[in-house]
């Protein structure tokens, strides 16, 4: 279950971005890093668990961002509307995040709806565009969309963060369901109350992370109560943060998370930043067929992110893993990555 928040209200960032990923804490996951794919450079997380390798959230050099949230079904004999598809949810945000240079977010979602771009993934939601800022204006951005393929066609698609003052939450229902799950209007909610105090009390930035991920780590889950995960798994559309559920597996356990950690140098506040590669990635994240699934075993949040975006076009983006390799909770703060980069085209000029 999944949340993504997002936020224009703060005046000196143009863009907040706010992500729990919830998932099977041992599903094979690399840290994020620098890739290269379709002349793109590409700031992600990678998937191993399928062979696409894609990811839940990301961000290129020149601005491209996407995030995704699954869509929770609730019939799970419907062939229509599987549960699992046959191509992995991961590969839309990659399929956004390599496309050319020249592809605006408007044709993307054309491309994506209208031919087979969709066809045979599982329900999710993409949240998707260009972080720049409009041409002839002082604080307007491009707007994002928010493609799902429970949706319509691209008519349907919903277009956010282009004003200002707004706050948007996203969990693994359609974006337009008349009913706000709480988890979400609580995390709207939080995130503004939190931009204000900001604002008011001039915080600096990294007071205003420590907010933020205290934001992510809100739990108000309802207590189990004996139920089996697949009756409790309603109850998580209560709290922002899902703390761990279930059991560890006696399998051989992927060591998930060693890539971030290659060539990395401790920043004076003691963040990692990082820098990797594609090869890196091959050679020392590929999973190991006898290594456990990723699909059983302990569940909850096992990732958080967040990115903030200034007026100069300057990103921020930060990562906590709160798992080792071995399914062990890590201390807060004890595994964040940090990076920091400027987008070329953040004014509308050409990239050369």
């Amino acid at each position: 279950m999944c949340i993504v928040l997002v936020t224009t209200a703060h005046p000196a960032y143009s863009l907040i971005i706010l992500d729990n990923r919830d998932e099977f804490i041992l599903r094979p996951t690399s840290r994020p890093h620098w890739w290269q794919s379709h002349h793109q450079e590409i700031l992600s997380a990678r998937d191993l668990q399928r062979e696409e390798q894609g990811t839940w959230l990301g961000i290129t050099k020149t601005g491209n961002f996407a995030v995704l949230t699954n869509y929770r079904e609730t019939d799970t004999h419907d062939a229509s509307h599987p549960v699992m598809g046959t191509r992995s949810r991961g590969g839309m945000v990659t399929a956004w995040l390599t496309s050319p240079e020249d592809e605006s977010t408007e044709q993307f979602v054309h491309h994506l709806l209208e031919g087979e771009g969709v066809k045979g993934v599982g329900g999710f939601s993409l949240v998707c565009g260009k972080l720049r800022k409009r041409r002839d204006t002082e604080h307007e951005l491009e707007p994002l969309a928010i493609i799902s393929n429970r949706a319509g066609s691209p008519d349907d698609v919903p277009w956010v963060a282009d004003k200002r003052g707004e706050v948007y939450g996203l969990s693994n229902t359609s974006f337009l369901d008349p009913e706000t799950w709480p988890k979400v209007r609580m995390g709207r909610e939080k995130l503004l109350e939190v931009v204000k105090e900001a604002v008011d009390h001039e915080l600096g930035e990294e007071e205003l992370v420590d907010k933020l991920f205290a934001i992510l780590d809100t739990d108000t889950l309802p207590p189990q109560n004996g139920e089996g995960f697949e009756e409790y798994i309603y109850q998580l559309r209560h709290s922002i943060f899902i703390p761990a559920i279930g059991h560890v597996t006696k399998a051989k356990l992927p060591k998930a998370d060693a890539i971030a950690f290659a060539n990395s140098s401790v920043a004076t506040n003691g963040i990692k930043e990082c820098q990797g590669s594609e090869e890196e990635l091959k050679q020392d994240e590929a999973p190991d067929p006898e290594l456990n699934s990723g699909t059983t075993g302990i569940y909850g949040t096992q990732r958080q992110t967040i990115i903030l975006v200034d007026w100069e076009g300057n990103v921020t983006f930060r990562e906590r893993s709160l798992w080792d390799a071995k399914g062990k909770p890590i201390e807060r703060g004890k595994a964040d990555v940090r990076f920091d980069f400027s987008i070329d085209g953040w004014n509308g000029e050409k990239i050369r």
